[in-house]
Formats: C-alpha cells, sequence, structure tokens
C-alpha cells in the first residue's frame, strides 16, 4: 500500500450543513481541491457517522480525491450521526429524496462545476443506484461498489425466497444498535440530548418490518432498480468480489442498463478493492476510478471505456481455507454480458432416486454470509457438509474454466407442502479435500416465482431450476467436480417448518456450468494500491481475553449445535480528537439437529462513546431475539441508553409475525 502526502493539488476541509427542502441539515464533510476553477463533486452518502465510525475510511479516499481536482463529499443520512431529523428504514423514500436534493445542492455551490458523481460500498453503493434511477439532472456517474439491484433476493434479508436467518437477523440487530447511537455533542453541541430522545423515540427495530414481507411485494420493489434499469441515465461503474454475496448484480447491470456501463469483478470480500484485506490481490482501485471520473465528470479520454465491459477475476485451484492473503489466478475481459466466451455445458446427474432428508445443522461450515477479510471468513473443508448431503461427481480430464451463475435442474418429489433445495458446487482435490466454489438455495414454495406461495402437491414430483451465485473458478485435471444438494443450510437459511427432505431422482436432473473459453487476459493489469494518509486511529490492547470469531458448540446428549461468532466490525479505538469508541458484539444462532423448529437466533451489541475533555460518556445495550413456531416468527428486541449512570431510554418490543412464506 503506497501512502500519498502529496498531490496535484493542495486541499481544504470543512465540515458544513446541507438544508434540505423541509428545513432538516444534514451533517456533510467536504475536501476539496485549492482552486479558483469550479470542479465535480463526488457524493458518499451513508448512515454510518462520518465523524467516527467511517472516518478511517473516509480519510483514506475522500483527501485522495479532493487533491486530484475534486470536491469529496461524505454525508450522514438524516437521524444518523451528526444530522437532523428521525432516521427511518434502510433505502426509504425519504432517504432518496433527501439524496436528491443533496445532489442537487452540491451542483449548485459555487465551487462545483454542476456536475455530481456518487460512490459508495454496500448501503452508499445502494443508495447510489437507487437515486440515479431518479435520475437528478446533475448526477452523471456512479460507482456502485458490492451493492444490489434486487433488495428481496440479493440482500441481506431473502435468497431464493428463503428468510436468510444469518442476516436477515444479524444486520437488524447491528442496524437497531446503530440506530440508538448519539449525535456527538463536538460537533452539534447542546443539542445533541435532546436530537437523541427524539430519535429514540421513533426507533422500531427493521425486523419487524422485513419478516412482514416474506414473498417479493411492493415494499420490495422500491429501491430495487432492477425494476426498471432504463430509469438510470448516469454511467455505472459497477464493482463486486467473488466473496461477496452481491455480485451477481455485477453481471445483471453490465447486462441491462442502456447506457455506458461496465463491470469489474475481482477475488474480495466485502470491502473496497484497495484496502488490502484477504482475499486479494490488491487493486490501485482509487487510480481506477480516477479515470472513471475524470471520463465522465470531466470530459478527458482516459481509455476507461475502451476497456472490456466486464472485468474478471477467475480463481485457479485452491484448497479450502477460511482466509487467504491473495488467491492464484488473473483477470479476463469480456465484451458484453451474457459473453460470447462463454458456453453452458450441461452435466447430467446419474444415478438411482435417493432421499435427501439433511440434519438441521447442515451448514455450519457455510462461512460467514459477509466476509469483511477476518480470519474465520470464508467456508473450511465442506467434507463434513458433503457427507450430509447428496452428492454428484465429474471427473476433469483437462482444465474447465467457468465465469457466471450456474444452474442446477432437479427432479424432486415431497411429501410436505413446503420445503428448500440447497446446491453446492465443490472442487475436490485428489486428496479428497472439497473447496466450495459456489451455491444457490431454492424455496420450494417459491419455484413459480418470489412474489407468490405455490406449496408444493403433496406427494408429487417437479422438476425445479434454480442459478447458483456468479463465480470465476478453474478446476484443474485430476481434480473432481462435486454438486452436493442438502435440504438444510443452518445458519444461512431458516429452516421450514415441516421440514422432511425429499426424494431427488438424477434422471431429468442435472447441474449446468458456464464455460469460458479462452485464456487469462495479463494484458488486463491495476496499479497498486495507492491511498491518502490515514486518519490516525489508535486501537489500544485490552486485558479482556479475544473470544472466538466463530466457534461451534455440539451438546451431544440434547443434539443441539451452537454457533457463536464475533463480526470484528471495529473494537476499541480512540479518535485524534479525543473521542474513546467501544463496540462489542457476539451472535449466536442454535438448532437440534432433528428439529427445523428449534432454530434461534440472538445478537447481543454494547456501545460506548466517551469523550473525557467534554465529561461526555454514554452507552446502548441492545438484545435481539428470533424463535419460531411452526406458525409465526417470534421476535423479541430491546434496548438500554445510558448517559453515564442514568438509564434515559429503556425499551423492548414483543412481536408474533405469521409464517407466510417463510
Amino acid at each position: 500500500m503506497q501512502i500519498r502526502t502529496s498531490f496535484p493539488y493542495e486541499t481544504t476541509r470543512e465540515d458544513v450543513q446541507v438544508p434540505l427542502p423541509d428545513g432538516t441539515k444534514l451533517y456533510a464533510r467536504i475536501w476539496r481541491p485549492v482552486t479558483d476553477e469550479p470542479v465535480p463533486a463526488l457524493l458518499e452518502y451513508l448512515p454510518y457517522r462520518l465523524s467516527d465510525w467511517t472516518a478511517p475510511r473516509d480519510f483514506q479516499r475522500h483527501p485522495w480525491y479532493a487533491g486530484h481536482g475534486y470536491a469529496s463529499v461524505r454525508v450522514d443520512v438524516r437521524g444518523h450521526g451528526n444530522s437532523e431529523g428521525m432516521p427511518g428504514d434502510e433505502y426509504d423514500a425519504v432517504e432518496l429524496a433527501d439524496g436528491v436534493a443533496v445532489v442537487n445542492w452540491l451542483a449548485e455551490q459555487p465551487w462545483c462545476s454542476g456536475k455530481v458523481g456518487m460512490f459508495g460500498i454496500s448501503w452508499g453503493g445502494f443508495n447510489s443506484l437507487q437515486i440515479a434511477a431518479l435520475a437528478p439532472e446533475p448526477l452523471k456517474a456512479i460507482i456502485t461498489v458490492c451493492s444490489a439491484d434486487d433488495r428481496y433476493d440479493n440482500d441481506v434479508h431473502y435468497m431464493g425466497g428463503s428468510v436468510l436467518a444469518v442476516d436477515m437477523h444479524a444486520w437488524a440487530a447491528t442496524m437497531l444498535a446503530f440506530v440508538s447511537r448519539p449525535p456527538d455533542p463536538l460537533f452539534v453541541g447542546d443539542a445533541w440530548r435532546d436530537m437523541w430522545l427524539t430519535r429514540l423515540e421513533a426507533v422500531d427495530p427493521f425486523i419487524h418490518t422485513w419478516l412482514d414481507h416474506q414473498t417479493r411485494d411492493a415494499y420490495w420493489q422500491h429501491g430495487s432498480v432492477c425494476e426498471d434499469y432504463s430509469a438510470i441515465n448516469a454511467a455505472v461503474l459497477a464493482v463486486g468480489g467473488f466473496h461477496d454475496p452481491y455480485r451477481d448484480t455485477v453481471l445483471r447491470l453490465v447486462e441491462h442498463l442502456p447506457g455506458d456501463v461496465q463491470g469489474l469483478i475481482g477475488p474480495w470480500s466485502h470491502q473496497y478493492p484497495d484496502r488490502g484485506l484477504p482475499p486479494g490481490p490488491a487493486i490501485g482501485f482509487l487510480q481506477e476510478t480516477l479515470r472513471w471520473w475524470d471520463h465522465h465528470l470531466k470530459g478527458i479520454d482516459t481509455g476507461v471505456m475502451a476497456e472490456p465491459k466486464l472485468r474478471s477475476w477467475i480463481s485457479d485451484s485452491h484448497p479450502p481455507a477460511t482466509v487467504y492473503a491473495e488467491l492464484p489466478g488473473g483477470w479476463v475481459g469480456d465484451p458484453s454480458w451474457p459473453s460470447p466466451n462463454v458456453t453452458p455445458i450441461p452435466y447430467a446427474l446419474q444415478g438411482t432416486p435417493l432421499v435427501v432428508n439433511s440434519p438441521q445443522h447442515t451448514g455450519l461450515d457455510a462461512g460467514r454470509y459477509f466476509p469483511f477479510g477476518n480470519d474465520a471468513d470464508l467456508p473450511p473443508d465442506q467434507r463434513d457438509e458433503d457427507a450430509k448431503s447428496a452428492c454428484f461427481e465429474f471427473e476433469v480430464p483437462s482444465a474447465v474454466r467457468i465465469l457466471g451463475r450456474p444452474k442446477v435442474t432437479l427432479r424432486l418429489k415431497m411429501d410436505a407442502p413446503s420445503g428448500q433445495a440447497i446446491a453446492r458446487v465443490c472442487d475436490v482435490a485428489p486428496d479428497g479435500s472439497s473447496t466450495l466454489v459456489t451455491r444457490g438455495v431454492l424455496n420450494l414454495s417459491a419455484r413459480g416465482g418470489r412474489d407468490r406461495v405455490d406449496p408444493w402437491p403433496v406427494g408429487g414430483t417437479e422438476d425445479v431450476t434454480f442459478e447458483l451465485n456468479a463465480i470465476g473458478h478453474t478446476f484443474p485435471p485430476g481434480h473432481r467436480i462435486r454438486l452436493a444438494v442438502s435440504s438444510a443450510y443452518w445458519p444461512w437459511i431458516w429452516p421450514q417448518a415441516d421440514s422432511a427432505g425429499f426424494v431427488l431422482d438424477p434422471a431429468g436432473s442435472s447441474l449446468e456450468l458456464p464455460v469460458r473459453e479462452g485464456a487469462l487476459d495479463p494484458s488486463i493489469t491495476f496499479a497498486a494500491p495507492e491511498q491518502s494518509e490515514p486518519l490516525g486511529v489508535v486501537y489500544p490492547a485490552t486485558l479482556d481475553e479475544l473470544r472466538p470469531e466463530r466457534l461451534v458448540v455440539r451438546d451431544v446428549a440434547k443434539g443441539e449445535w451452537r454457533m457463536e461468532v464475533d463480526p470484528r466490525y471495529g473494537g476499541t479505538r480512540v479518535y485524534p480528537d479525543g473521542l474513546e469508541f467501544t463496540e462489542d458484539a457476539v451472535e449466536t444462532y442454535t438448532i437440534n439437529e432433528s428439529d427445523p423448529l428449534s432454530a434461534r437466533t440472538r445478537s447481543d451489541w454494547t456501545i460506548r462513546l466517551h469523550r473525557p475533555e467534554l465529561g461526555w460518556d454514554v452507552s446502548i445495550k441492545s438484545r435481539s431475539e428470533i424463535t419460531c413456531d411452526a406458525a409465526d416468527f417470534i421476535t423479541s428486541n430491546e434496548v438500554v441508553c445510558k448517559d453515564g449512570d442514568e438509564v434515559v431510554f429503556h425499551r423492548t418490543w414483543e412481536k408474533r409475525i405469521p409464517r407466510t412464506a417463510g
């Protein structure tokens, strides 16, 4: 990583309040080049607190853009951080309308050329796409990283029509803790406490809304730009990683967007590609994005549009591990998507019908839904998972390189009205080790569409087809391609109430692989990663023993399995302005191996913000749980907020939500 301390432009930084049409003011931090000439503005718009939580990451890139001739702007969403107003649901109409207003405000500033770009990762990538679909005139280009065009089937809530237990709950619990954090008196003054208490009265756990909408209805259509790709006029650079759950969106955007669009998919996790977090290799992402901005916002011919429309990393075969500093492989370029270089090749399954009734704890070796570059993020050896699945293998006499979304067709017979099918593709080495390549899920009651529930005809046989997540991978000669099919996948997928497996008939069943012809392209290269000077946050050592990132505990007598997860978001850190910020979280997923109704999730958060020089010391504790019976999901949430030793807010929410599709 190269740290830049000098740039073509000197820079300045100021914190301002952006006025909205209704009088609300959003807190913003603006880095600008020192110049008399107006420059384009770049906007990153998030609920994650620019004055502390994202500040280290912000300082890696916003000053860098300013030093290269852009006004780079970071804004907190209404009701978050130091912005005024009440918090709302993710990507709600108010958030998007506010975003449009911020874009227009930036374009009107005397230091702005009138052209605006938006960028962001995850939430900021989502709302960049969504605001682009609202087409504010100044917004000419966006860069969306690790985001999704489909809020229902390619986000943290549902997968293949099934409830994502692992992140539906964990993310709702995280946001409950996050939205309960107060404004900072260093930036808003004495108003912080009144702002905080007013916000807290408006808090409602996201999980209530998300579980209230178990099919792809109007709620999920809002903000899903796949509903109308033609609404996006801005140029779009879509970026993802093959270890990020949102990477399929990159392929769909390249395929469907009508204007200037390019896709870039690397080996990365849910991170910006320049941060150097595993798996790598990292790239000079800021330099690459500068080429995009210069072309679309300054009219400079940087050659960026002469690049292949889709650049993808294809990994070489590698042994299973939960972390890789770098993966072996290389880049390929394709002129379009679907690519003329990719041919679907079917592999017919062989054998006689067999019962697939996986133990409910199948899936404990799935790895993290959102890998962030931590040591325990990725799936370990899959042999234990494969043993709980129906497996079909195919020899690899010569190298098979795939790029895209594999597809399975399964002929199933089921004696219950609902169930789930999970398919995994693994790379099996001669020593028997099994590396997960990709996977997919289908809620069998969603086989006719994610917008409705079609009960399975009890005792009936049907063929179902579904896609797996996109991947770039090379199977070498002498290895075997393994398709593993299971009826359970906990804690990723919440089990169906009457889950009893199914009979799989290999006759009429197949695996289809997207085989890419041609060699790797050594001409696709990137500069080494480069960032601006870091903020200087200190991460002090503590006396507490570091808990395992992922711990699995088995109660042999009860047949119960418990997974404890430490998401490792940030821990304790001290900021240059004196803020001491501490956060700790643990997620727990419990299930009995033979009882789908025993599924239980819990998330506990503790956050403390302390400014000794101001005598400011606040804390938030939250607890979130989901259990179930045959009819309902049962949710329980609690938040306790303290100002010093005084409890200023304490609320619990208990709710039963009918299991309409989940």
